[in-house]
């Protein structure tokens, strides 16, 4: 059985452990408090879900899904997480992050400065414009034909692969939006950000193109 390690289980990590038991995936999970304050959340996930420290679940993952924002002083496991494709579910609000002058910039977007601070990990944005409580809501079967579609940016085209089959299985097409360069595309503020509640795949790749920079969010 696959494993995935899930670095965040708030709103977020926690739909996507959710998502993942019920694909038939087994999860291990870390949040910054230590593994002792998650007993009620495993309890409710099951047999197939534990929890452990950050770089526990790093190193228990097949791979990782960081669902925590990014800081400019890396807190991440790094040993743990080299040689994995790591699906990292942030966005850039600087309401809630500050300002970050090289993203308002455009020069480079939160999931570059992501790939840069795991040199060894093979990075991919992923979940980033649905609501976590709809990716058990939302999910259909593969073939239907308004399946909701979600996009995926990376430099890595195994990230991407892994991705595309990983939304197939919690019930979801996919766009592909490499490299994370323009993953800027489906950032807040943008058509795919705005029209999150549903977009077939027609209608994310339509909206993909039709971003226009906004600081580089």
């Amino acid at each position: 059985m696959t494993t995935i390690g899930i670095l965040g289980a708030g709103e977020v990590g926690s739909q996507i452990a959710r998502a993942a038991i019920g694909a038939g995936y087994a999860v291990v999970i870390a949040n910054s408090r230590g593994p002792e304050t998650l007993t009620d959340l495993v309890d409710e996930l099951g047999p197939s879900a534990r929890a452990d420290t950050a770089a526990g679940a790093a190193a228990a993952g097949d791979f990782v899904v960081v669902a925590i924002p990014l800081k400019l002083v890396d807190n991440l496991p790094v040993d743990e997480l080299a040689g994995k494709i790591v699906l990292d579910t942030n966005n850039y609000m600087p309401w809630r992050d500050g300002n970050f002058a090289v993203v308002d910039s455009g020069e480079k977007t939160v999931h570059e400065l992501r790939q840069e601070q795991l040199p060894l990990s093979k990075v991919a944005k992923a979940f980033t414009h649905i609501q976590a409580p709809r990716l058990l809501a939302s999910a259909q079967p593969a073939g239907s034909p308004d399946r909701h579609a979600l996009s995926v940016s990376s430099d890595f085209p195994e990230a991407v692969e892994l991705v595309t089959a990983l939304y197939d299985r919690f019930g979801f097409d996919t766009v592909d939006n490499s490299p994370l360069g323009e993953s800027w595309r489906s950032g807040p503020g943008q058509p795919a950000w705005l029209a999150h509640e549903h977009q077939t795949r027609q209608e994310l790749a339509a909206n993909l193109a039709a971003a226009q920079p906004l600081g580089r969010v």
